[in-house]
């Protein structure tokens, strides 16, 4: 499946729901404007991928927080539009949970749960969960 491939599960299945039940959204406050601060870095300066990822933005991640995240996209514009969590399927087949994950301060429109096979930075077969900060329109004007 290519990278930029997405689905929307409606509703939400039972491991996504409980797992968005346990982030903690009220956690330390992410940027919300611009890049983040340290110690965020920008995931194309780690790994072989490019500045803007087609359908997510410019993502950022705190080194730290590997595999999980959160990662921070960016639009173009430099406002954030999502919080994307990269959970590894093998956490899922040992029937693990992922509490306290944390999140930036910004009200959240609309949740994608997107498989992927693996790609540079996270190699192994994962979800991504995305915490959408913008509209569905605005989101999927991010895959050009």
């Amino acid at each position: 499946m290519p990278f930029n491939a997405r689905f929307t599960i409606r509703p939400i299945t039972l491991a996504a729901a409980v797992l968005l039940a346990s982030l903690s959204l009220d956690g330390t406050a992410l940027a919300q404007e611009a890049s983040p601060a340290a110690p965020f870095q920008k995931v194309s300066a780690l790994v072989p991928l490019p500045d803007f990822v087609p359908g997510l933005g410019i993502l950022y991640v705190d080194p730290g927080t590997l595999p999980a995240g959160p990662f921070l996209a960016y639009g173009r514009d430099g406002r954030l539009v999502s919080t994307v969590y990269m959970l590894p399927l093998a956490t899922f087949e040992r029937h693990e949970g992922w509490a306290g994950l944390s999140a930036a301060k910004a009200a959240v429109d609309h949740v994608d749960v997107v498989y992927n096979a693996g790609h540079p930075g996270v190699a192994e077969p994962h979800y991504h969960v995305i915490l959408w900060h913008v509209s569905r329109e605005a989101a999927a004007a991010l895959a050009r």
